[in-house]
Order: structure tokens, then C-alpha cells, then sequence
């Protein structure tokens, strides 16, 4: 009996060593078990809160493709290329301004010599019946014999010519006995005179006219001292 428990000593020995294998291999298990549930627990909280930040409506492409785009929009610019584009940009603007400028200066240069080839227009118009009046006044005087009716002809002739100007804006000066005046006045000599025309215009040797308030030429005057 005694032999029979001696020869289970090793036997009961193995099993305990055994059991505390297991028991080892078992609480191992557990522990490793236990890290990766915290681990996926870990990974669920930071991807909720990942979805929580991102912007609703928008997926992980749109997101992923706006990250794209700052990427791209934050990506150095050549300063080479884009002073080149400047200068392109700046002189088709030059080239536009300069063509434009110069079909300009051509259409006024154009208009201008058209203005002054045709400015007189008018007035040649109105002044072109008085001298069909002089036409047939000279044919008139061939033939006629009283002196006071050609000389009334004239005079009508005469004064048509002169309202026509006028209605063109012309106007004569008025000189004699006015104080000399070196804007309108031409003095071509001067003469002793009483003491109420020193300074005066005495005589008047050639008219002055106006232009529409412009003097288009000066009076030649004799002034008295």
C-alpha cells in the first residue's frame, strides 16, 4: 500500500505542475484578451469623434479631396512664372491702350482737317447771293446811264453784305473818341489834339471787327497828345 502511494508522489507532483501551466497560460490569455477589447474600445471613441469634428453631410472622399485641394492651393508658385504673367497681362493691356489711343488720334486728325477744309462753309453759302448781286450790278452798269440809280444799287448790294456778316457773328469796332486801347487798338501815328482827346483815338485809318466777342482784327488808329 505504501509502494502503491510512493509511485503516485511523482504522478500528483506532474498534475500540480500542470495545473499551474494552465492556470499561467489561462490568466495570460485573459490579459491579452482584455488589452485588445480596450483597444477596439479606444479606436471607437477616436472615430466617433473624428465623425463628430467632421462637417456634416460631407464623406471621408470630400474630405479627403478638400485636404487635396489646400495641399495644392498651400503648393509654392514659381515667382518666375507668375512675374512673367504679370508682364504678359500688363503689356496686352499696353498693346490695347496703344491701339485704341492711336485710332483715336487718327479719327480726330481726320475730323480736324475735315473741319477746317469745310469751317467757312457757311458763310460762303450766305455770302454767295451778294456776289450775284455784283455779278449783275456790273452787267447793269454797262448799260446804264443815271449814276444815283446805280449808286442806290450798290448801296443795297453794299448793305445785304454787310447784315450777312453780321449775321455770322461779325461786329465793328467802335473807335473814334474812345480812350486807345492796346488789346484792339493799332496806333500808326498821333497828332496834337485838345486836351479832351489826349489818349483818345482821333482818327481811324482802317476798321477793327470782332468775331463773335473775338478780335479778328486790330483797328489802325491816329491817337491825339
Amino acid at each position: 500500500m505504501l509502494g502503491k502511494v510512493c509511485q503516485n508522489v511523482p504522478t500528483l507532483h506532474m498534475a500540480k505542475n500542470l495545473i499551474r501551466r494552465i492556470a499561467n497560460k489561462l490568466k495570460t490569455m485573459n490579459e491579452d484578451t482584455q488589452k485588445t477589447a480596450e483597444n477596439e474600445v479606444n479606436q471607437d471613441k477616436e472615430q466617433a469623434a473624428g465623425a463628430e469634428n467632421q462637417p456634416q453631410g460631407e464623406t471621408n472622399d470630400e474630405v479627403t479631396a478638400k485636404t487635396t485641394d489646400n495641399v495644392a492651393e498651400e503648393a509654392p508658385v514659381d515667382p518666375a512664372k507668375e512675374w512673367e504673367a504679370k508682364y504678359n497681362d500688363m503689356n496686352d493691356k499696353y498693346l490695347r491702350l496703344y491701339s485704341e489711343f492711336d485710332n483715336y488720334k487718327r479719327r480726330t486728325t481726320r475730323e480736324r482737317i475735315e473741319l477746317l477744309s469745310t469751317a467757312g462753309a457757311e458763310t460762303l453759302k450766305a455770302i454767295i447771293p451778294v456776289l450775284d448781286d455784283f455779278e449783275r450790278g456790273f452787267k447793269t452798269m454797262e448799260k446804264a446811264a443815271d449814276v444815283l440809280a446805280l449808286r442806290e444799287g450798290v448801296e443795297l448790294i453794299y448793305h445785304k453784305f454787310k447784315t450777312t456778316l453780321q449775321a455770322k457773328g461779325l461786329e465793328e469796332m467802335k473807335t473814334v473818341g474812345e480812350p486807345f486801347d492796346a488789346d484792339i487798338h493799332e496806333a500808326i501815328t498821333s497828332v496834337q489834339a485838345g486836351n479832351d482827346m489826349v489818349g483818345k483815338v482821333v482818327d481811324e485809318l482802317e476798321k477793327g471787327y470782332y468775331l463773335h466777342g473775338k478780335v479778328i482784327r486790330y483797328a489802325k488808329v491816329v491817337v491825339g497828345n
